[in-house]
C-alpha cells in the first residue's frame, strides 16, 4: 500500500535520500517531506515503498510518535500555535490563548468546526523575549495580547470567507 504523493514530493524524496550514505537514516527528512505532502503522517504515512530508504514500520512510528511536530491525525487548513512556556505564559500567553479558544469556537488541541482553524499549545516558539508569541502557519507574531489575538482572528476568518 504506497500514499499518493504528488510527483515533487517524490522527486524532492529521490533527491533527499542521496544525501545518506545509511539510507534508513533519512527517516526524519522523509517523514517532514511525507508530513507536508499529506499534512500529517497517518498510520501508513512513513511509508514510502518504492524509495530505498525504508526503515522497519516499528522505526517510523517511533520517530512519529516521539517527535511533537508530527502530527498523526488531519488537523485544519491554518495552523495556530500558542507558546506557553515561561516568559509567554508571564506575558499573558494563556490568556491569548483562551481568546482564540474562544473566537474560533473550540479547545487547543482540536479544529474550529468549519475546519479552517486548528489550535495548538506549544511548548516554545524560541523567541522569549518578545512573548507572548503565536505562530501561524510558518508566520510568527511577537507581543500578542488579546487585542492583537483578536486582529489576527478576523483576519484568518476573512481570509476563509474570500476562499468560500
Amino acid at each position: 500500500m504506497s500514499l499518493n504523493l504528488k510527483p515533487e514530493t517524490l522527486a524532492r524524496i529521490d533527491e533527499v535520500i542521496t544525501h545518506y550514505r545509511v539510507k534508513r537514516s533519512a527517516t526524519l527528512p522523509l517523514l517532514h517531506l511525507v508530513q507536508e505532502d499529506q499534512g500529517y503522517i497517518s498510520s501508513r504515512g512513513g511509508r514510502v515503498d518504492r524509495r530505498p530508504a525504508r526503515a522497519p514500520a516499528y522505526q517510523r512510528a517511533g520517530v512519529v510518535t516521539f517527535y511533537p511536530m508530527f502530527r498523526q491525525q488531519p488537523i485544519g487548513r491554518r495552523h495556530v500555535k500558542i507558546c506557553r512556556t515561561l516568559s509567554c505564559a508571564l506575558n499573558g500567553g494563556y490568556k491569548v490563548c483562551e481568546h482564540f479558544e474562544k473566537e474560533f469556537g473550540t479547545h487547543v488541541g482540536h479544529s474550529s468546526a468549519d475546519g479552517e482553524v486548528h489550535l495548538e499549545f506549544v511548548e516554545c516558539l524560541a523567541s522569549c523575549g518578545s512573548g507572548p508569541v503565536v505562530m501561524i502557519d510558518d508566520d510568527l507574531h511577537e507581543n500578542v495580547d488579546t487585542a492583537k489575538a483578536a486582529a489576527l482572528a478576523a483576519q484568518l476568518k476573512a481570509e476563509a470567507a474570500q476562499r468560500r
